[in-house]
């Protein structure tokens, strides 16, 4: 990596750790330039705009969740143990990629759900993008014969989004032992009603 493109990493790797404590709207250019060490025109030459951070950081937490969810898991047999994989991967996301205070991409969710522009527009790419690759997962754990081949696949997308949902509001709001259990009990019962 050249200077340039090894400081604009690192500017997003604060604005990650800032957007899972205290979420995207946090992120401004003089917050992270205190953060990250820089001036605020420093900061500025690699984000034009406070917007164009937003975006960066969240294609930032997106190619992360990539890197520490999905590669991993598709080490594990194609159909329900790499669905299983996927599962178990992403509950443990964000403190195995040092976000210690939860899911930066589900503070986005929550904050730009209903306001229109290129950050919300970020934010629903991922997540299509994330409930095609689950879909195909699920197809695969079809096609295998793991799961019901009458099985509606959109449907358990949704129920799986809910339940990590869920799970993330209640580490985050309550108690994350607790949430990480009755997860995965959730979990485990919606595949038990998904089975041939």
């Amino acid at each position: 990596m050249s200077k340039g493109e090894h400081t604009r990493a690192a500017i997003l790797d604060v604005a990650l750790a800032q957007a899972s404590e205290a979420g995207f709207e946090s992120l401004t250019i003089g917050s992270l330039a205190e953060r990250a060490g820089l001036s605020k025109s420093g900061l500025f030459a690699h984000f034009g705009s406070r917007e164009e951070l937003q975006v960066a950081a969240i294609e930032a937490a997106a190619a992360r969740f990539t890197e520490t969810v999905f590669l991993p898991a598709l080490k594990a047999r194609r159909g329900l143990p790499r669905l299983r994989a996927l599962f178990d991967l992403w509950l443990g996301w964000t403190t195995r990629s040092g976000l210690a205070h939860g899911c930066p991409m589900q503070a986005a969710a929550v904050e730009f759900d209903d306001r229109p522009g290129p950050v919300r527009d970020a934010v629903v790419e991922h997540y299509a993008r994330l409930e095609r690759e689950l879909a195909r997962a699920i197809g695969l754990a079809i096609g295998e014969g793991h799961l019901r081949r009458d099985l509606d696949a959109g449907q358990l997308v949704f129920d799986l989004m809910g339940i990590i949902f869920s799970y993330h509001h209640g580490a985050r709001l309550f108690d994350a032992r607790t949430a990480d259990s009755r997860a995965r009990v959730a979990f485990e019962r919606l595949i038990a009603s998904a089975l041939p």
